[in-house]
């Protein structure tokens, strides 16, 4: 099998009602984000058709068949099924003839319906395949939701990663994922993480073991997807290295071609890392908004130079 969604995950998804019982899908995928509505091909213009992908019947694509003749709706219907189709979907339950079933059923096309507006189906269906046909790695970290910034906290083993996520979680905030983060790029502005099933709402505590997030905390604890905002990378403190003190300009980690903003943090013991992740987060939605304290100081020092020299 390919990289590629299921047939069947599509349908189980979409809530899609199956026209075609006898066509055997569990085989099929669909490999590309996207979906077609094959109105010039109902035209009779095939070029340049992109029947890789889901295939859309609105309601104006209906209307249209059905002012044809039963000849030519017929000789559509069988050069439109000639085509590779990984399926054909009709919105606003409406009913497809019996004869392009028919031929549906004898090429091996799967035909379904949903009750769902076209524009509404669409955009929802679009929206779930970029999510899971979107590249993917996955990286050694802990994911939090911090006052709704992704906070991605990376780090050497040990250094305190699921501590700071555990602090947050009591004061108030949301674990995405522990130990393994799966980043997929949705877009060129936009990465999404979140945990393989097998680890999906756990903690690693070490001198403790295992700890379950949702049993624990409640469902508020806990959440499904969140997108990466903010990178914070925990180090140990060494006197030799010089630590940025203003925060005047960003600093940037890459993942799958998307840049982040990502901040260093040197551990020292007594330093409260649940209180240094909610500051980043807080700052960064502050520079968000138009607003940049490090900025804002460093133009009160020069105000306050320009004053003292007159």
């Amino acid at each position: 099998m390919g990289q590629g969604i299921r047939l069947t995950e599509i349908v189980e998804k979409m809530d899609l009602k199956t026209l075609t019982p006898e066509v055997e899908m569990v085989e099929k995928e669909v490999n590309v984000p996207d979906v077609n509505r094959p109105a010039l091909q109902l035209a009779g213009f095939f070029d340049h058709f992109d029947s890789n992908r889901v295939q859309i019947i609105g309601n104006v694509e209906y209307r249209y068949v059905n002012t044809l003749t039963k000849e030519r709706q017929e000789y559509i219907y069988k050069k439109l099924l000639e085509h590779p189709i990984p399926c054909i979907v009709f919105c606003r339950d409406m009913e497809p003839e019996e004869e392009f079933l028919r031929l549906a059923t004898e090429r091996g096309v799967p035909v379904f319906k949903t009750s769902k507006q076209t524009s509404d189906f669409t955009a929802e269906v679009i929206r779930w395949m970029n999510v899971r046909l979107a590249p993917c790695i996955s990286i050694h970290g802990v994911l939090v939701d911090v006052y709704g910034v992704g906070v991605l906290i990376m780090g050497e083993s040990g250094i305190g990663k699921s501590e700071a996520a555990l602090e947050l979680i009591k004061r108030g905030h949301r674990l995405v994922t522990d130990d393994v983060v799966e980043i997929r790029k949705v877009s060129d502005e936009t990465l999404v993480g979140s945990a393989p099933d097998i680890t999906k709402h756990f903690i690693e505590l070490r001198g403790i073991g295992i700890v379950d997030v949702k049993s624990m905390y409640g469902v508020q604890s806990v959440k499904e997807t969140q997108n990466i905002d903010l990178v914070i990378t925990l180090e140990d403190w060494s006197r030799e290295k010089e630590y940025d003190r203003l925060g005047l300009e960003e600093e940037y980690t890459e993942f799958l071609g998307n840049k982040v903003v990502c901040h260093s943090i040197p551990i020292r013991p007594g330093r409260n890392l649940a209180i240094i992740v909610e500051s980043a987060a807080v700052n960064h939605r502050q520079k968000q908004m138009g607003y940049n304290a490090a900025q804002e100081l460093y133009k009160r020092v020069q105000e306050n130079l320009a004053k003292k020299m007159k």
